[in-house]
């Protein structure tokens, strides 16, 4: 494990060793979620993503099943906050995600949780929660996760283990 909190961004690297351990950690960090927040999940395609969103909304106390939304591009779940899993994989740009409202106000009442940030290009959230996956079969996964801007940095305390909410460490 390694913390870096210099600068503007604070980072944290874990291992996981199960899909198991992957959500747990993702349903902890979940437990600090705020409305507006937005976590961004980049990795290659197995990686986990879809795990680490089945972990975060089990951490909000969705109930439902939560499913890649490749298909359907979004999910809408209900939870202590509203859960919206958007799945980037099949739009090439920022423009069709925006133009096919997959971004929108309602958003803001919760939190937002995007598969392959990367298609939107510059539009990516300033303010939001990376976390990047790493490792693929049966290894080990790295998760790096970065928090951008101050109040995200309660995430990476929830990581470790801790559930304090607001403007981090």
């Amino acid at each position: 494990m390694t913390i870096d909190t210099k600068g503007a961004a604070a980072a944290l690297d874990l291992v996981s060793a199960s899909p198991d351990e992957t959500r747990a950690i993702a349903a902890r960090f979940a437990s600090v979620a705020e409305a507006g927040d937005v976590v961004c999940l980049w990795g290659e395609l197995g990686a986990g993503k879809t795990v680490v969103a089945k972990g975060f909304g089990a951490g909000l106390g969705v109930r439902d099943t939560i499913s890649s939304p490749s298909f359907v591009l979004m999910g809408e779940y209900a939870g202590r906050l509203p859960l919206f899993h958007i799945d980037l994989y099949r739009l090439e740009t920022a423009a069709e995600a925006f133009d096919g409202g997959l971004v929108d106000e309602r958003q803001a009442a919760g939190v937002v949780v995007i598969e392959w940030p990367d298609r939107l290009g510059d539009d990516v959230p300033v303010e939001r929660v990376d976390v990047r996956i790493e490792g693929g079969a049966d290894d080990p996964r790295q998760l790096h996760l970065e928090a951008h801007g101050v109040s995200h940095r309660r995430y990476i305390d929830a990581a470790l283990g801790g559930t304090a909410r607001g403007g981090g460490t």
